[in-house]
C-alpha cells in the first residue's frame, strides 16, 4: 500500500468521518499565514535535526532525503552512533540534515552518555526539528525524547511507517492527542520509503529555512570522511549478518585507509578494519563456522564501498575482544565517539 498523501485519504479507506477529521487536523496543524522565511528568491540554507527514539526509521529517512546511503540502517535498535550530516541541494535551497543516535533511556554506560550528548548537541542549534515517531504510536521513550526540545525551534511531527497502519481512521484522534503533547508546527504522516512523501517533505521543510548563502558546494552529500563511511559500512554488515545475537556495544575501528596508485584502476583503496567485541563468544559468532560469516561481512562491505567511493577496494577485516570498552570513557573516545 502506498503511503497516504496528507490531502488525499479516500473515504473507502477510512470512512468519510475519518477523512474529514484527518484533513481538518492537518489543516489546523499548518501555521496560519506565511511560514517562517516565506517569500524571497534568494538562496536558502539551514540545519534540520532528525530526532527520535531508536529504530523508528531515522536513518532510512536520512538516506532517502540525501538520495544516497550515508547513514547505516538495520532492524537492530541503536545502530546510528554519531551525528551524521547529510546534504541535499535542490533549486535555491540547501538542506543540511543531522541524523542523531536514538536517545538512550536505559543503561548509563559511557557509550550511552556520549550518544545522548550527541543528541542534545544536535537539537540545540538547528532551524527545524523532524521528530520521527511510528504513526499511531507514542511510547514512554518517545515522550523522553520530546521532553528535550527547546521552545522556539519549529518541530514537525513525522508520523513514519504509515504504510504499516491498516486502520487509517485511527490516525486522526492520534494526531489530536499528539498536538496536545507539543505545539507541533505541522503533522507529516508518511513513509520514508515512498518517493512522493519524500518530495512533499522537502516542500514543507524549505519554508522554515532562513535565506542565506549555502554552506557546502552543490554536489556535496555529507561532511563525513570516506574513512568514517568505511567504518559505518562494515558495522552495518556486521549487524545485518549477526542479527540480534550480537550486543550493540560491538564497534568497528579503521586501522588503515590508504589510497594507492594503480595501473588497472582509476582509484585503488587499501582498508584495514577491526571489529571490536566484548567477549570471546561474540568473536566466535562474528567469525562463524570456518570463517564464513566474517568472509560474508567483508565481501558485502567491500562491494558497497566500491560503489560508494567509485574505487577498487582491498578490505581486510579482523576481530578483537576488548571487554568493557563501552563503560570506559577513554576507550569510547579513542574509538571515535564524542
Amino acid at each position: 500500500m502506498n503511503a497516504m498523501n496528507t490531502e488525499a485519504v479516500s473515504a473507502d479507506e477510512s470512512g468519510a468521518g475519518g477523512q474529514n477529521d484527518l484533513e481538518s487536523m492537518l489543516s489546523a496543524a499548518r501555521p496560519g499565514g506565511a511560514a517562517p522565511g516565506d517569500g524571497g528568491a534568494g538562496q536558502r540554507c539551514g540545519l534540520i535535526a532528525i530526532v527520535g527514539k531508536p529504530n523508528v526509521g531515522k536513518s532510512t529517512l536520512m538516506n532517502a532525503l540525501v538520495g544516497q546511503k550515508i547513514s547505516i540502517t538495520s532492524r537492530k535498535a541503536q545502530t546510528t552512533r554519531h551525528r551524521i550530516t547529510g546534504i541535499r541541494t535542490r533549486g535555491q535551497t540547501q538542506f543540511v540534515f543531522v541524523d542523531t543516535p536514538g536517545f538512550q533511556t536505559r543503561h548509563s554506560t559511557a557509550l550511552n552518555k556520549s550518544l545522548n550528548k550527541t543528541v542534545m548537541g544536535a537539537i540545540g542549534d538547528v532551524d527545524l526539528i523532524l521528530f520521527v515517531v511510528e504513526a499511531g504510536s507514542f511510547t514512554l521513550a518517545d515522550a523522553k525524547v520530546l521532553s528535550l526540545f527547546k521552545p522556539g525551534i519549529p518541530t514537525l511531527l513525522i508520523a513514519n511507517k504509515l504504510d504499516t497502519v491498516h486502520r487509517r481512521a485511527e490516525i486522526a484522534p492520534w494526531l489530536k492527542s499528539m498536538q496536545e503533547r507539543h505545539p507541533f508546527a505541522e503533522f507529516v504522516p508518511m513513509s520514508a520509503k515512498n518517493r512522493g512523501d519524500i518530495e512533499r517533505l522537502f516542500g514543507i521543510c524549505e519554508k522554515y529555512l532562513p535565506e542565506q548563502p549555502w554552506w557546502y558546494s552543490e554536489d556535496e552529500l555529507t561532511d563525513r570522511s570516506e574513512k568514517f563511511l568505511a567504518s559505518e559500512t562494515v558495522r552495518e554488515k556486521l549487524f545485518r549478518f549477526t542479527g540480534d545475537e550480537l550486543p550493540y556495544t560491538s564497534t568497528v575501528v579503521i586501522d588503515k585507509f590508504d589510497e594507492e596508485k594503480s595501473k588497472q584502476h582509476k582509484r585503488f583503496l587499501r582498508i584495514a578494519a577491526t571489529i571490536v567485541v566484548e567477549r570471546d563468544g561474540h568473536k566466535a559468532m562474528v567469525i562463524g563456522e570456518k570463517g564464513e560469516r566474517l568472509k560474508r561481512i567483508s565481501t558485502e562491505a567491500r562491494q558497497e564501498l566500491e560503489k560508494l567511493m567509485d574505487a577498487k577496494v582491498f578490505l581486510e577485516v579482523w576481530v578483537k575482544v576488548r571487554s568493557g570498552w563501552a563503560d570506559d570513557e577513554a576507550r569510547v573516545r579513542s574509538f571515535g565517539y564524542e
